[in-house]
This record gives C-alpha cells, sequence and structure tokens, in this order.
C-alpha cells in the first residue's frame, strides 16, 4: 500500500479522491496530513477521522520522510511547487494538482526540475477522460483527420477553465503555436468569453470559459470527413486519473509529459495576454518571464470567500 502525503484540503478533490481510493481498492491512502489552507482544525480532523489518516504534520519536510508520495492540493497554484520541494529533495513523486501553475516563470521551474530528475505528475483529469480518449482512437482508426475542435468550460477562467484545454491538448498532443482572444458575450449575468487556439499542424480550437455558471465539458470535433460531439463524463474522470497514478506508483514509467502540462498552461496564459492587448495573436514563444501570470493568492481569498459562504 502506497502511502500519499496530503497537503492541504482546500478544494473537493481530497475527499473525492480518498473515497475513490477506498472504494475502488486502490493501492495507495492519505495516511498524513498538512493544512495550512483555509480549513479549519475541526474540518480537518473530519477529513482524517472519515478517510483514516493517521498523522498530521505541521513539517513537509518531516511528512517526506514517511511517505511514498505527495498530492499537492493548494487552490493557490502560486504555492505548488513551495509544498512540493520537500518531497522532490527526498526524492519523492509530487502529484501537482490543477492548475499547476499559472505563470510562466513556474513553468520554467518545473521543466527545470523535471531535467534534474523531479518525479511530477498531475494535473486536470480531464485529460485522462475515457470518453475522449475513446472518441480520439475512433477518429484515429476510422482514417479521419481533426480540423477544428471547439469545447466549452464554465466557473471561471483558469481554476476551472483549466480543464477543458487540459482535455483538448490531451486529445491532440502538444504543438500550439498561439493563442488569440476572440471576444465575450454579455448577453446575460454570466459573460462567456472565447479563445482560439492555433497548433503548429493546422489543426484550430475554440475553448470557451463561461464566469459564474457552471457548465459541462462539451466538445465538438470536425474533421475531414465527420463531426463528432461529446459531453464529457465527468463522474469517471477522477477513476481514470488515480488508477494512473496507482500504476505510475507501482512501475515508475510516467503517464504525463511536464512540458505538455506546461504547454496548457501557457495556451491561457497567451490568452489573457492577447485579451489584455485587444485581441492580438500572442504566439507562445512570445511570452516572457517578467509577464504577469495568473494571481493565486487572489484567487485563494476569493475561493475562501465562498467557501464561508456555503
Amino acid at each position: 500500500m502506497f502511502k500519499i502525503g496530503c497537503v492541504n484540503i482546500d478544494t473537493s478533490h481530497p475527499n473525492a479522491f480518498a473515497g475513490l481510493m477506498q472504494e475502488r481498492n486502490l493501492e495507495m491512502r492519505y495516511t498524513a496530513i498538512y493544512n495550512d489552507g483555509f480549513r479549519s482544525d475541526a474540518e480537518v480532523k473530519t477529513f482524517m477521522d472519515n478517510h483514516g489518516v493517521e498523522t498530521r504534520y505541521d513539517c513537509l519536510k518531516s511528512m517526506a520522510e514517511v511517505v511514498d508520495a505527495a498530492f499537492i492540493h493548494d487552490c493557490n497554484w502560486e504555492k505548488h511547487i513551495g509544498h512540493a520541494m520537500p518531497f522532490i529533495e527526498a526524492g519523492k513523486p509530487v502529484f501537482l494538482d490543477k492548475p499547476i501553475v499559472g505563470s510562466l516563470k513556474d513553468c520554467c521551474k518545473l521543466l527545470d526540475l523535471t531535467n534534474k530528475g523531479a518525479k511530477i505528475i498531475g494535473s486536470s483529469s480531464a485529460r485522462y477522460a475515457k470518453d475522449l480518449l475513446e472518441l480520439k482512437e475512433k477518429i484515429a482508426s476510422d482514417g479521419e483527420t481533426v480540423a477544428t475542435i471547439f469545447g466549452t468550460a464554465g466557473a471561471d477562467e483558469f481554476n476551472y477553465g483549466v480543464h477543458i484545454m487540459e482535455a483538448l491538448h490531451g486529445f491532440l498532443g502538444s504543438g500550439v503555436y498561439s493563442t488569440r482572444f476572440l471576444g465575450v458575450s454579455n448577453n446575460g449575468s454570466n459573460p462567456c468569453e472565447q479563445y482560439l487556439v492555433k497548433w503548429n499542424s493546422g489543426i484550430q480550437v475554440i475553448y470557451q470559459t463561461q464566469t459564474g455558471q457552471w457548465q459541462p465539458f462539451v466538445i465538438t470535433v470536425t474533421t475531414d470527413k465527420n463531426i463528432h460531439q461529446l459531453k464529457i463524463d465527468s463522474s469517471k474522470m477522477y477513476i481514470e486519473l488515480l488508477t494512473r497514478i496507482e500504476k505510475f506508483l507501482k512501475t515508475g514509467k510516467n503517464f504525463c509529459d511536464i512540458n505538455d502540462l506546461a504547454e496548457t498552461v501557457k495556451i491561457y496564459l497567451a490568452g489573457k495576454k492577447s485579451r489584455e492587448c485587444g485581441g492580438v495573436e500572442i504566439p507562445l514563444q512570445s511570452l516572457r518571464l517578467d509577464d504577469p501570470g495568473f494571481d493565486g493568492y487572489a484567487f485563494e481569498e476569493s475561493y475562501r470567500l465562498a467557501a464561508q459562504r456555503r
């Protein structure tokens, strides 16, 4: 049984993951917890009691000595690398929950750490959705060539919106040239933004995020022979991710490329910059280390306030 260190329980993921590990008899469990987020001591105790977590730690370095891997669940992506470092330094694998980071500078840090031997996995479970991968296999087996894709997500631009591009990037693979902000629809109380993403292969993708309103992940794929539409079954995404992590822990064979995960973040950074520059096309290669990224601390505060209202 692999011992997993749970770093913060800010989001719904730790509870969902812990339940699935038990229900599906996966060979991994949260056995230790660290909390410096906005969850209370009572919430931490409830989590420990519900999922049989043995020990709470105040020191990540001490936790790193006793676990086999760590899951970094901060809602503030700017804390991810700092919280992962004690485990990386101890030679332990780390899973970074989505979004893995929110700036080009942090993308570069992750790439450097991986090149030096760090075992980093992660991001959105939408990337590993079984029904999406089955559609990819069907299109390939039928000899079809993808031309365009349209995908939707809701709730917010980056924290939740990142799911849809994680899914589409997993579907198409790497090789993105640019992102361009197309505009926003204010017809109603919840604005809807659209972005155009160009792959070097010639494939074009439009992704849409609706702020303040949850939306399902719906994908329309146009090929040279057909049009396919898929509503991803989000109830099955977590287990697809967790079984991949379990296999990784058993075999040591990584199932994701940190370059792909970083490129997905860059797509959103280029989209943000395009919007701020009036909708000009932003090649990913033109992003600068001093470009402002997504503010994880501002998001953490808004997430805290939303949690208090529930």
